[in-house]
C-alpha cells in the first residue's frame, strides 16, 4: 500500500519564495502533491505554475484577475480556479490539506495564515507581518489548534536548527543566553551617510547576496527587515528583546547563531539560497534534497561580523521601541512601514524619508491593547492613512 503524498498549499506562489517552493517540491514528486496555490495579479506567471505544476486549486486575490486565469486555462484545465480573501482562506485550511507555505508579503497575508493556524496545519512561515501584526493573538492561535509553526525566514529557520529540539519549554532552561540573528546590511551598508537622500529604488532593490522581491529588497536596504525579524523572533521563541542581538555579516554566509550558557555558539552555515530552509521545514523533522550547492567553506575563505548602527540604520531603533511599548504598535510600525517603501519605490519619496514617516507615523497614531484582531486591524488602517498623508507632504 503506497503511502499518501503529502499536501501542499502555496500562499504567494508568483514570488521567490513561492517559487522556491515549487522548486523544491518539484524534486520529490513521490512525497508531495501541490494542492492550491495563490498569488494576486501576476495571471501569467501563474497560469505558467498552473500548466507546469496542475494544483487542484488556484486562487487570485483580483477577482478580475482570477477571471482571466479562467479563460487562459480553458475549460479542459486540472485546475479549478477561484478569487478573492474567502478563497485563499479556504484554500488554507481545506481538510486535505496538510503544509501551507505562508509567503504572502504584508500585511495581506494575515488573515489566510491564520486560517491556517486555526485549521491546526503545518504552517510554513515566511509572512512575517502575521507575527509583527498580531504576535501575542498569533502564538495564541498556534497553541490552541495544536498547528505546527515552522519558521522560513532563513535567519529564524537557523535558530530553530540550532536550538534544542525541547526549546518551546524555556529557552533560559536549557541554557539559551543570547540569540544572534544576522544580516547581511543591505547594499548600503558601508555608503557614506551624506549620499542616502540620493538612493534610488534600482540602487535599493539590488541585493547583493539574496534574490527577493521589491518590498523585501527595500527593507533589506533600509534594515527594517531585520527589525520585523527581531519581532518575529521575540514571538517565535518567547524571548525579550534584549536577548536578540543584530550582528552585520555581510557574507550571508552564517544565517543565525546560538549562544549557551556554557560557552557555546551554535551556528547554521549555507549558501544564501531560500531552498535550504524551505526543504528544511517541508521535510522536518528528516531532510530532504533542496537543490542547494553544498558549502565550500575554502571558496568562503573569511567571515566578517560588525555591530548594527542603528545611526545608519533607524529602522532598527523603531522596531525596538514598537516591542518596548507593545500592543498594536508593531501594527502601526508595520503599517507605516509599507506605505513608505511603496512611496519610495513609485519614486514619491526620498529614501531616508522611510524611517521619517515610520517614526513620524508611531508618534500621530494612538496604540492600543492588541486584545483582538480587530483593534490590530483598526490601528492598522489608521497607521495607513498617517502614513500616506505623511508621504503626501
Amino acid at each position: 500500500m503506497t503511502e499518501a503524498l503529502h499536501q501542499v498549499t502555496i500562499l504567494g506562489a508568483t514570488g521567490s519564495i513561492g517559487q522556491s517552493t515549487l522548486d523544491v517540491l518539484s524534486r520529490h514528486p513521490e512525497k508531495f502533491a501541490l494542492f492550491a496555490v495563490s498569488a494576486n495579479t501576476h495571471v501569467d506567471k501563474m497560469l505558467e505554475i498552473c500548466q507546469q505544476h496542475t494544483p487542484r486549486y488556484a486562487v487570485m486575490a483580483d477577482i478580475a484577475s482570477a477571471e482571466i486565469l479562467s479563460e487562459k486555462l480553458g475549460a479542459k484545465s486540472q485546475t479549478t480556479v477561484l478569487g478573492g480573501a474567502a478563497a485563499l482562506q479556504q484554500i488554507a485550511s481545506d481538510d486535505e490539506v496538510d503544509s501551507v507555505m505562508a509567503a504572502i508579503v504584508g500585511a495581506v497575508g494575515l488573515m489566510p495564515t491564520l486560517a491556517a493556524v486555526r485549521a491546526g496545519k503545518h504552517v510554513l512561515l515566511a509572512n512575517k507581518e502575521a507575527l509583527v501584526m498580531a504576535g501575542d493573538l498569533f502564538m495564541q492561535e498556534v497553541r490552541q489548534h495544536n498547528a505546527l509553526l515552522l519558521p522560513i525566514d532563513s535567519e529564524h529557520n537557523a535558530i530553530f536548527q540550532c536550538l534544542p529540539a525541547d526549546y518551546p519549554q524555556g529557552l533560559k532552561s536549557k541554557g539559551v543566553t543570547r540569540i544572534l540573528l544576522t544580516g547581511s546590511g543591505g547594499p548600503f551598508r558601508q555608503l557614506p551617510l551624506d549620499q542616502f537622500d540620493a538612493i534610488t529604488p534600482e540602487q535599493a532593490i539590488a541585493h547583493p547576496n539574496w534574490s527577493m522581491g521589491p518590498k523585501i529588497s527595500v527593507d533589506s536596504a533600509t534594515m527594517m527587515n531585520k527589525g520585523l525579524e527581531l519581532i518575529e523572533a521575540c514571538f517565535l521563541f518567547d524571548v525579550p528583546q534584549q536577548d536578540v542581538e543584530i550582528v552585520l555579516h555581510p557574507q550571508s554566509i552564517i544565517h543565525s547563531m546560538v549562544a549557551y550558557n556554557d560557552g557555546s555558539v551554535l551556528a547554521q552555515m549555507g549558501q544564501p539560497d531560500m531552498r535550504t530552509p524551505i526543504a528544511n521545514a517541508l521535510g522536518w523533522p528528516e531532510r530532504i534534497v533542496s537543490g542547494v550547492e553544498p558549502l565550500n567553506l575554502i571558496e568562503v575563505s573569511q567571515l566578517n561580523f560588525a555591530a548594527a548602527d542603528e545611526k545608519r540604520f533607524p529602522c532598527l531603533r523603531l522596531a525596538r521601541q514598537a516591542i518596548q511599548r507593545g500592543g498594536s504598535c508593531m501594527a502601526i510600525l508595520n503599517a507605516a512601514n509599507e506605505v513608505a517603501v511603496q512611496s519610495f519605490l513609485a519614486h514619491k519619496i526620498a529614501f531616508t524619508r522611510i524611517a521619517e514617516i515610520i517614526e513620524s507615523t508611531m508618534n500621530m497614531v494612538e496604540s492600543h491593547r492588541a486584545d483582538n484582531l480587530q483593534i490590530i486591524l483598526q490601528d492598522d488602517q489608521a497607521a495607513r492613512a498617517c502614513a500616506t498623508a505623511l508621504t503626501e507632504q
